[in-house]
């Protein structure tokens, strides 16, 4: 699914993201933690082509060539980043929006009420109020209803890979349960994600298949789920050094 062979990355001649190297397979759910600062949202920024970010190294998604694609081109091949600070969007609701998002994906624009249909069943799952499709990207939206917002534009994006940027910041429980439900629900041999967090809440929802620790840049462990309830306990200054 995707593999990424020795990437590196840098802002403003400032390294970020040093030699990474990492494989997820069709279908799995990996972690990444760290503490802050330590490159996770680079590594993901990267990836999807952020023009602040000089990027050597190979990464590759189904086998496609994805450092030489233009941001867009990575998203059609199958890329998703959910935001760690989902920017608003004045006068454009959200009904525009994601419309417009599905028919940059797929290629094609979607039928009024083909599109309308799939809108509507896709807030229910994430317990959004119909009226919500009116309203504009992220204006006044709570930092639950800006994740919430996300998963609704991954579910109807369907993409092959996903990177969720800390996607339980600023959830209650009953947001974090319905964040988890629409990761879970896409689990498959056609999906796969990478859960960027600091803390292991999330990961208690949606269990991971492996995790991988950075700090400074650098992937420094990788391990099973047993890792991420180690570093609960005993956080990442053993890891240090």
């Amino acid at each position: 699914m995707l593999k990424v062979e020795d990437l590196s990355a840098e802002v403003a001649g400032r390294p970020v993201v040093r030699g990474v190297s990492m494989e997820i397979p069709p279908g799995e759910v990996h972690a990444l933690m760290g503490p802050n600062g330590s490159g996770k949202t680079s590594f993901a920024l990267a990836l999807m082509g952020h023009p602040r970010y000089r990027v050597t190294g190979r990464a590759r998604l189904d086998g496609v060539e994805l450092l030489s694609l233009p941001p867009h081109e990575r998203v059609r091949a199958g890329l998703f980043l959910a935001f760690q600070h989902p920017v608003e969007v004045p006068g454009v609701t959200v009904y525009q929006f994601l419309r417009a998002a599905v028919a940059a994906a797929r290629g094609r624009e979607p039928g009024l009420r083909e599109f309308y249909g799939e809108l509507e069943e896709r807030m229910r799952q994430l317990e959004l109020d119909p009226s919500f499709a009116r309203r504009g990207v992220n204006e006044g939206f709570s930092g639950g209803e800006k994740k919430r917002h996300e998963m609704v534009q991954m579910l109807l994006l369907r993409p092959r890979f996903a990177f969720l940027d800390e996607p339980d910041s600023g959830l209650d429980v009953d947001g974090l349960k319905a964040v988890a439900r629409a990761v879970n629900s896409l689990r498959g041999p056609h999906f796969s994600c990478l859960i960027i967090t600091h803390y292991p809440r999330i990961l208690k929802e949606v269990p991971p298949d492996r995790v991988h620790v950075m700090v400074e840049g650098e992937i420094v462990r990788s391990g099973g789920p047993e890792l991420a309830r180690l570093i609960d306990e005993e956080g990442y200054e053993w890891l240090r050094g």
